[in-house]
């Protein structure tokens, strides 16, 4: 059988990016198509010398630090890759991937993390924080994504099975695609966030500071209980408001980024990990619960898939109020970390390929 992966691009490795890893773990065969690779040398030990197929976008003026204002051609990119020959067409897709285009007696599974989310429903956030909300950019802005929803909705076709990646994204899927899909919950790597039972008296949050990610609303939940300590890991463009919502308060210890020995081991010994995002999924929940760590999550999004009453507690609104209601609860509750780590094993990455292979064989029979 022959195999080709296809995925958006590759500049960094993040979340998708160990969605393609594993499929070439569990397809070591297959031919990967990219639109642009800038993967930095330092981070492309696990393409393990693999020839990486890329599209014209590779070639276009300032690409390699400005390959996103391609957008608009990005569909045409994907179309252009040549797919004759292949038994087998995984795509990896949060953009255009899963519209590449196969034929009859080709098989196209397409692994999908999110419908194009500034396309749909975050349209408005997407404008906004690109300051695009109004003027000539705007106008030119809302066609573009105007245009992008109808090749979003009539591409969504192409694939024979769509997977996604959380309960969550299956409902966008449905609402955006009017497609069904499958679940199949994305690989984490639960071997490296090793369970600790003995734990100290803080709790964690970390996470690129990013609006979405609301770590602003983490901050002064915990500037209101001073006897609560809080530790905030990461940095990012939204640090100056996170900083002024925890007010100086002595509790709260920022650490900036940190190297990955140092977040396993303030992971592991954490009280709890507190998330306030909307998550597609939710990689470092599992990280959490593979240390034995509970979770106290926003309780919307891919958190529903992984937390459990066993394992954590939800709140219902991104408020201080709801987290400090959420924290005071969780005091009063007796949660073995050896059960959330049992949990985070659901999501190994070996869990992650034994589904797609058994999506695959059904797919074919």
């Amino acid at each position: 059988m022959k195999v080709a992966i296809v995925h958006e691009w590759l500049d960094s490795f993040a979340g998708s990016e160990r969605v393609v890893e594993q499929l070439l773990a569990e397809w070591p065969e297959a031919d990967l198509h990219v639109l642009v690779d800038f993967m930095p040398e330092a981070e492309r030990g696990w393409l393990r010398g693999r020839t990486v197929r890329t599209s014209f976008l590779q070639r276009l003026p300032f690409a390699r630090r400005h390959f996103r204002k391609y957008l608009g051609l990005m569909p045409l990119a994907v179309e252009q890759f040549d797919m004759t020959g292949y038994d087998l067409v995984l795509s990896s897709s949060h953009a255009v991937a899963k519209g590449v285009i196969t034929g009859p007696g080709q098989l196209h599974v397409s692994y999908v993390h999110s419908p194009m989310r500034y396309a749909w429903d975050l349209q408005h956030q997407y404008l906004r924080e690109s300051g695009m909300e109004r003027g000539l950019k705007g106008l030119y802005a809302r066609r573009l994504l105007h245009r992008l929803r109808q090749w979003d909705r009539s591409s969504a076709a192409s694939p024979d099975v769509v997977v996604a990646n959380s309960t969550y994204i299956a409902q966008r899927i449905a609402k955006a695609w009017r497609r069904e899909s499958i679940v199949v919950h994305p690989p984490v790597d639960v071997e490296r966030f090793t369970l600790q039972e003995m734990k100290q008296d803080h709790y964690l949050t970390a996470s690129r500071m990013v609006p979405y990610k609301r770590i602003e609303v983490i901050a002064a939940a915990f500037a209101r209980m001073p006897a609560r300590r809080l530790v905030i890991v990461g940095d990012g463009t939204n640090e100056a408001r996170v900083r002024e919502a925890a007010a100086g308060a002595p509790n709260i210890e920022f650490r900036g980024r940190v190297g990955t020995p140092e977040l396993v081991a303030l992971t592991q010994s954490a009280r709890a990990c507190v998330f306030a995002a909307e998550e597609d999924f939710g990689i470092a929940t599992v990280e959490a619960l593979a240390c034995g760590t509970p979770v106290i999550a926003y309780g919307r999004g891919g958190a529903r898939d992984i937390v459990t009453p066993d394992t954590g507690l939800f709140f219902d609104t991104q408020t201080p109020e709801a987290i400090i209601a959420a924290v005071e609860h969780f005091e009063t509750l007796m949660i073995s970390p050896a059960a959330c780590r049992a949990q985070a094993e659901r999501f190994s990455r070996a869990a992650f390929r034994s589904a797609m292979r058994r999506v695959v064989e059904e797919a074919r029979r």
